[in-house]
């Protein structure tokens, strides 16, 4: 979520202090902002505060792209938890399933046995069946362990190469 300072003529009864409200806060600060995390038990909420004045005059802004309505949603959560209430759940495609979490959890094993010179047989040993990772070549050419492991490799890289970013959309 990004807040920036409202403009002229709006009134703004209330600066951005999570801090003064006893909200168990995360704060860096940086060149161009602060990046404040804001801890709520079904997801934390983060914020960056664009420019000097954005916590006296806090406005929320929203780019009118394809997740304005899962920005909506996110600013909904951060309005709840700044009015002294629980944030609320996640927005849904925010929320990972269990078996979502896994693959993902897969495909970074994949990619760090990937960036750290693995070959497709190691990745396939550690992360999928060491027994099948064993065949001799010919059968290992057309296994589907081999199959599996060229996929996750495939994926864990084409989301290291901003594929990162449709997680951040929802999709």
């Amino acid at each position: 979520m990004i807040v920036t300072s409202a403009p002229t003529g709006f009134e703004v009864d209330r600066p951005f202090e999570p801090a003064a409200q006893r909200m168990l806060v995360v704060e860096r600060a940086s060149e161009t902002g602060r990046h404040v995390v804001i801890a709520d038990t079904r997801g934390d909420l983060s914020v960056w505060l664009h420019g000097p004045n954005a916590a006296h005059r806090p406005a929320a802004l929203m780019p009118l792209d394809d997740t304005l309505n899962l920005r909506i949603e996110v600013l909904e959560r951060l309005a709840r938890r700044l009015q002294g209430r629980p944030a609320g759940p996640l927005p849904r495609a925010l929320q990972l399933t269990r078996q979502r979490r896994a693959r993902l959890i897969l495909l970074l094993h994949a990619l760090d046995f990937r960036l750290r010179g693995a070959e497709l047989r190691g990745i396939a040993a550690a992360l999928i069946d060491p027994d099948h990772a064993a065949l001799p070549a010919i059968e290992w050419k057309s296994s589907a362990t081999r199959r599996k492991a060229n996929r996750l490799v495939h994926d864990a890289v084409a989301l290291m190469n901003h594929g990162y970013l449709k997680l951040l959309r929802g999709e």
